[in-house]
């Protein structure tokens, strides 16, 4: 009697050799799953990489500290990255800088430093921006005192005048130019006190160390409260516009991303709170 299926696999074997095969091709297929798995790890990584946040070194001229701690407030919300503000007189900064300081952004309140840093190869090239415009105040403790048209600075009935000084602060240079175009530089010379920046001449005239003083207009919005005394916006005329520039120092994604946000409506409409002219609202 013959076996039967005598030269043909039996079942059993049809069953080892199907499964066999099946095998075989789970583990072709498994190779470019395991491939694409690995590629998409890997681009995920690099994206949690670039999207990693930051903490921005900024170097803030003293005028714009308050409309720029606000704006960062803003910044910080949305981008999830951290802002370091270094305050001071823009000279200072500037000099900061040439010596190395690590900041990524330099916001001015000028733009010869801004573009020196340029043309110095330091900052980096093309990122420099006019981000704001501000303007001048006389302001007095006293209220026996004649701001309007700077009667008070031709006058004898004060003490001490207080400015930023010129050789660091921009502010301090447009307030020369006020005294040269009112023609009483020479009078007032020996009664000035000079402010390292803006914000010391205004602590000079808050602490009653000075009778009154130039500040930034800036600076008579920064609190909720009004500010005390008087106080009188010199013309715009009377000195050269007090435009100022931000350069880029080193590229990050953050200081990128902070020095577009600068220029948006939000941002803009801080400035404007501000007493700030801002170049994202111009027509």
């Amino acid at each position: 009697m013959k076996s039967q299926g005598a030269g043909k696999p039996c079942k059993a074997e049809r069953v080892i050799e199907v499964t066999r095969r099946f095998a075989q091709a789970c583990r072709m297929l498994a190779q470019p799953l395991r491939l694409s798995l690995a590629l998409g790890l890997f681009a995920l990584s690099i994206f949690a990489g670039s999207a990693r946040a930051e903490t921005l070194h900024v170097a803030v001229a003293s005028n714009f500290v308050a409309a720029m701690t606000d704006i960062t407030k803003l910044y910080e919300q949305r981008s999830g990255h951290q802002v370091r503000i270094s305050p001071g007189a823009s000279g200072k900064l500037y000099a900061q800088i040439l010596n190395g300081a690590p900041f990524q952004l330099f916001f001015s309140a000028d733009q010869e430093k801004p573009r020196a840093l340029e043309q110095q190869g330091i900052g980096i090239a093309g990122s420099r921006h006019t981000y704001a415009q501000g303007r001048l105040v006389l302001w007095a403790l006293r209220d026996d005192l004649e701001l309007d048209q700077g009667t008070a600075l031709g006058g004898q009935n004060w003490r001490r005048l207080a400015m930023a000084n010129p050789r660091h602060a921009p502010y301090g240079i447009a307030a020369s130019e006020v005294l040269n175009h009112l023609g009483v530089t020479e009078k007032v010379r020996r009664r000035l006190v000079l402010g390292e920046n803006i914000a010391q001449t205004y602590q000079f005239i808050a602490s009653g160390n000075a009778d009154l003083g130039f500040i930034a207009l800036s600076q008579t919005l920064q609190d909720a409260r009004p500010l005390r005394g008087q106080h009188w916006i010199i013309p715009a005329d009377w000195h050269n516009p007090i435009r100022q520039d931000v350069i880029l120092i080193e590229e990050t994604p953050a200081a990128r991303a902070l020095l577009a946000f600068i220029k948006t409506a939000p941002a803009a409409a801080i400035l404007q709170r501000y007493g700030y002219h801002s170049a994202a609202l111009r027509d």
